[in-house]
């Protein structure tokens, strides 16, 4: 088998010191493969968003090592950890996060801004992430006139514009309600089986982590199950 997209092995997080100590990682171990789709579920403050964000490079851990793509996250300054992030991950939230004020299409080119990429070649990969997510004629709208569907839809066609290896989702079903969900949770699986593209996605509802090839859980810091 292929080396590992992602290789942890014994992460442990902490936060505070001494009798404070809060441990929301104790010694996690867990391989990804590339064009995979893995789930990761328990209860809120087992650690799954913790574990989420030390893979997105958005925070590190306290010991143990983490390899991404061959390359030994734990080396790197925080000036290459941002380079990781901009040109390998693609990040989709809970809550959307997009910019009020601006059309669905203006909110997809922003990543491309930070990558220099010219104006029209910005907003012809911009166009074409859309359309991959069903959003063709929507380009010109602004998030108040969409639903929370679409906006998703844009946040995703956001996150896949700059053509990432691994996209990670925290709760991307979370505001949703049951249809829409699932048309979420299918777009997320056609990007994954068409696109080969690498999915890790946080939840806590089982009917949408049955999208996913592999599921672990986590329960106080600790993977308790893997399926």
């Amino acid at each position: 088998m292929n080396n590992p997209l992602i290789k942890l092995d014994s992460i442990v997080k902490k936060y505070g010191k001494g009798q404070r100590a809060v441990y929301a990682l104790k010694g996690i171990s867990l391989s990804v493969y590339k064009g995979e789709f893995l789930a990761i579920m328990g209860a809120s403050g087992s650690g799954k968003s913790t574990c989420l964000n030390i893979i997105g490079c958005l925070d590190t851990p306290t010991s143990g090592t983490y390899i991404f793509n061959g390359v030994e996250v734990n080396k790197l300054t925080k000036k290459q950890l941002a380079l990781l992030r901009r040109r390998y991950i693609g990040f989709v939230f809970q809550n959307y996060n997009l910019l009020e004020r601006n059309t669905a299409l203006e909110n997809v080119e922003l990543p491309l801004i930070y990558h220099k990429i010219p104006s029209r070649e910005r907003k012809n990969k911009a166009l074409l992430a859309l359309k991959e997510v069903g959003l063709n004629g929507w380009e010109h709208h602004l998030p108040s006139e969409l639903s929370g569907g679409q906006q998703q839809r844009v946040a995703i066609a956001r996150a896949i514009v700059k053509k990432p290896i691994l996209l990670l989702a925290d709760e991307p079903t979370g505001n949703l309600d049951s249809e829409m969900s699932h048309e979420i949770m299918k777009l997320l699986l056609r990007l994954n089986k068409e696109e080969g593209l690498t999915i890790i996605m946080v939840t806590h509802e089982k009917e949408m982590a049955e999208y996913a090839d592999r599921v672990i859980i986590l329960k106080d810091g600790i993977i308790i199950e893997e399926k």
